[in-house]
């Protein structure tokens, strides 16, 4: 059974072609002011992963255009955690775009899947 799950982690971890950097959210204190406020902070750097986007129709049709919605999914070895509020900056295909998770990832033996959403800076 071992040997069936690791043979099925590498068949998934060969299509992975994109690298990943999470950042985290984390308290720091000014050493001048003392302050106490949030920086993000990198906790995973170049993890191998794979990006995949797939289109779903919405559930709110308009009278003149149905729309459709982007998934974004990320493909990652099981044992990286992604905390939730998390920044996530993905390499592939020669391009860089920042994410956040969007919800529970799910956790199999050989990867996970995590939908994401495109970061969105807070005003």
């Amino acid at each position: 059974m071992k040997q069936a799950r690791r043979m099925h982690r590498a068949a998934i971890e060969s299509t992975y072609e994109g690298t990943s950097n999470i950042y985290e959210k984390q308290p720091y204190k000014d050493p001048d002011t003392k302050v106490t406020s949030q920086r993000l902070v990198k906790v995973v750097e170049n993890q191998p992963c794979y990006l995949s986007f797939s289109s779903t129709p919405a559930t709110d049709d308009t009278e003149t255009v149905s729309e459709l919605h982007q998934v974004i999914k990320l493909f990652l070895a099981p044992e990286i955690v992604v905390k939730p509020g998390s920044k996530i900056e993905i390499t592939q295909a020669g391009r860089t775009e920042f994410y956040s998770g969007s919800g529970q990832p799910a956790v199999y033996g050989s990867h996970q899947e995590i939908v994401l959403e495109l970061w969105k800076e807070k005003a």
